[in-house]
């Protein structure tokens, strides 16, 4: 053991810690008598996982079966969230409209177009077929 003379803090290699010791500072831990960073400077110990590591060997708390901890949102979070969430939908509504009204300004437009052709080169673009039974079809329905 070293103490040093500037901050008057008792510097401890690795033996000097006995089983006695590590529940002692677990326990004052567990309690809330200090923080594991106000137990570290207290009691000189180097390591910065030495009493996390303690903790979870020496200590009450089950740290395999820890579910985490999910922070809940205040109500004024949610509501910012859920206001970003209706502007993003009213912008994707808005264009989802538009490119419907933009498409159907498209058919409109090759529905003249098509009617133009028809009457400028006097040919009939568009043509109205019956539905009819594919060749497969009728040679299978012609067998006795």
């Amino acid at each position: 053991m070293k103490t040093s003379v500037n901050t008057g803090i008792v510097k401890r290699t690795q033996k000097d810690y006995s089983l006695s010791f590590k529940l002692q500072l677990v326990e004052e831990v567990e309690l809330g008598l200090l923080s594991k960073s106000q137990a570290k400077l207290k009691y000189g110990i180097q390591g910065d996982s030495t009493v996390s590591k303690w903790l979870q060997k020496y200590g009450t708390f089950d740290w395999e079966n820890q579910s985490p901890r999910i922070m809940s949102k205040t109500p004024e979070q949610k509501i910012l969230e859920l206001e970003a969430k209706v502007k993003l939908l009213e912008k994707q509504k808005a264009r989802a409209e538009h490119l419907a009204e933009r498409a159907d300004k498209k058919v409109i437009i090759f529905d003249m177009l098509v009617d133009m052709a028809e009457k400028e080169y006097d040919i009939q673009i568009r043509k109205n077929y019956k539905p009819e039974l594919s060749t497969t079809l009728k040679k299978n329905t012609k067998k006795p």
